[in-house]
């Protein structure tokens, strides 16, 4: 155990948080001068690209829809130029299981018989100074096979032998995510630095001498100069290790609906370190309604669950996702299947292994080379789809899509999107909205809700419909027409319907999504004014920068 103070200074680094047990083994004084040099290189840019996203929302709420850039025609129209080939252990990625780095879930998902787990330190983990220190630990642990344990009720988790192991993709904290708990010159450090640092620091060399190497996924990436900056940081973080160039590979969620116009430049800048593009429907489909949420009735979407991958917009996207990646030998990645296995309804186990199914055959037939999964039971039906398809190949990059043409207006056709408002998916978001925020305040960021897996972007769905809705004046089935008063009436129905149980938090989980859902103003990300007010020492208001950065 640590013997330092709650603020401890060492390398002009201060951490404020109650030391985590075990937490010198990751916070050694060279790991933590290693993260400051990744700080201090790329701090101001960091902030500069915050900025050209608020600049960027505000042009587009104004009337200026994303177009293919002109400047970066060149790139686009360049045949020659590919990104690095597969790296070890990423050659075959038909089945990957998300999941956060909790040590149930690391030995639930190494065990798993996925291809590659996404170990998530983002959107599926509260990013609480012990989840933060918890996680690098169980990683370093679980790369040296010493993770096993023992739960309360007697159950034994061990990990199976190396060989039938999947390879590790981990993902940090998007760039707009501060960690509050360690300061330079009295200034928090990007969270996703602390992420990738530390794990990179404490780990490639133990990844090469495995066979694989430190692999990441980027996420909440708005365009291809924030795709530079994590390239640069994997330069200068590759040369002060002494580690090859190329050695680190990552694969970058299109979650942001910017991205999406920026698909083969974000595959460009990271053209060494580049593996692949993922398809994250969730943050997407959250990422298009906040940019456009107050531009009227052509961008309102229906509820939430009639928003599937077969509406016009996401087709495009899918679509043009899998053509880009393959143009370039990268590889595309699907989106999440949300549904959980419900092993004690037979029925609703069934409905939900069917529309999993359904989703990756389509996935498969599209030409994606793999795709996620966030529940063990739901590796098999993936698998099963994508072996029928790639039989004894590892992967589609042989499938070039050239079918598909590359149209900037369809990823923002939602006007062609089909559906209603109801009641119930009013009632159902305000409820999933306050059950995952009650669930994220206690330190879990994965929640089983009706079931299916809800993660931060469900949530940010949840209530980013609900401000739009309210805004446009948006029409029910019925003919009801979505107002602030309406919304607060059914707040306090669905409110008053929740369980309570001893040490809940779901009046704290209210005021959040109260404040991120009926405020005039939009905060970016519900986890902003969430972390501020209740994860950090200091228990402060988030700030108006804060709140802004996106």
């Amino acid at each position: 155990m640590n013997t330092f103070t709650d603020s401890f200074t060492i390398n002009g680094i201060t951490l404020t948080a109650q030391p985590i047990c075990r937490q010198n083994e990751v916070l050694t004084p060279d790991a933590l001068e290693f993260v400051a040099k990744l700080h201090r290189a790329t701090a101001a840019r960091r902030q500069e690209l915050l900025q050209a996203r608020r600049t960027r929302r505000a042009e587009i709420a104004s009337g200026q829809d994303p177009r293919f850039l002109r400047e970066t025609e060149e790139i686009r129209n360049d045949p020659s130029w590919r990104v690095a080939p597969p790296a070890p252990g990423l050659e075959d990625r038909r089945v990957e299981i998300t999941g956060p780095v909790d040590k149930k879930m690391t030995i639930n998902a190494l065990n798993s018989g996925a291809k590659v787990w996404l170990a998530d330190m983002e959107d599926s983990s509260t990013p609480t100074w012990r989840n933060v220190i918890k996680g690098q630990l169980n990683l370093t642990d679980a790369l040296e096979r010493r993770i096993d344990f023992t739960s309360p009720e007697g159950k034994e988790y061990k990990l199976r032998p190396a060989g039938d192991l999947p390879t590790i993709v981990v993902r940090p904290r998007g760039w707009h995510l501060p960690e509050k708990h360690m300061l330079i010159d009295g200034e928090p450090i990007a969270g996703g630095i602390v992420d990738f640092g530390l794990f990179f620091f404490h780990n490639a060399r133990r990844l090469l001498a495995q066979g694989k190497g430190p692999y990441f996924y980027l996420p909440k990436i708005e365009n291809h100069l924030e795709a530079r900056l994590w390239n640069d940081i994997f330069i200068l973080a590759q040369d002060l290790l002494g580690i090859p160039q190329g050695t680190i590979r990552a694969t970058v969620l299109i979650e942001t609906i910017t991205a999406a116009f920026e698909m083969e430049e974000i595959l460009y800048e990271l053209r060494d370190h580049a593996a692949g593009l993922n398809a994250g429907r969730w943050d997407y489909i959250f990422s298009l309604i906040k940019n456009f949420r107050t531009r009227g009735p052509r961008f309102v979407l229906p509820d939430r669950s009639q928003v599937t991958m077969t509406q016009p917009f996401m087709r495009a996207y899918t679509e043009q996702l899998v053509r880009a990646c393959h143009k370039r030998g990268a590889m595309a990645i699907g989106g999440m299947a949300a549904a959980v296995p419900n092993r004690k309804d037979e029925a609703a186990n069934t409905n939900a292994l069917e529309k999993v199914r359904a989703d990756k055959t389509r996935e498969a037939n599209d030409g994606f080379d793999g795709s996620w999964v966030a529940h063990p039971d739901l590796v098999p039906v993936c698998r099963e789809v994508f072996d029928s398809i790639l039989g004894s190949k590892p992967n589609q990059l042989d499938r070039s899509r050239e079918d598909v043409v590359p149209d900037d207006r369809a990823l923002i056709n939602v006007a062609a999107t089909t559906g209603t408002i109801t009641e119930q998916g009013i009632r159902n978001n305000i409820e999933v909205g306050i059950r995952y925020i009650e669930s994220w305040l206690r330190g879990n960021g994965a929640v089983a809700i009706h079931n299916l897996m809800e993660d931060a972007a469900t949530a940010e769905i949840s209530r980013s419909q609900l401000w739009q809705w309210m805004f446009s004046s948006a029409i029910t089935d019925r003919g009801e027409i979505v107002t602030h008063h309406w919304i607060e009436e059914l707040l306090d129905e669905e409110f008053a319907r929740l369980e309570r149980f001893d040490g809940d938090r779901f009046e704290d989980a209210r005021d959040i999504f109260e404040e991120v859902t009926m405020a005039q103003d939009f905060p970016s990300f519900l986890t902003l004014p969430a972390y501020a007010r209740y994860l950090t020492e200091a228990r402060e208001k988030a700030t108006v920068e804060e709140l802004a950065a996106a």
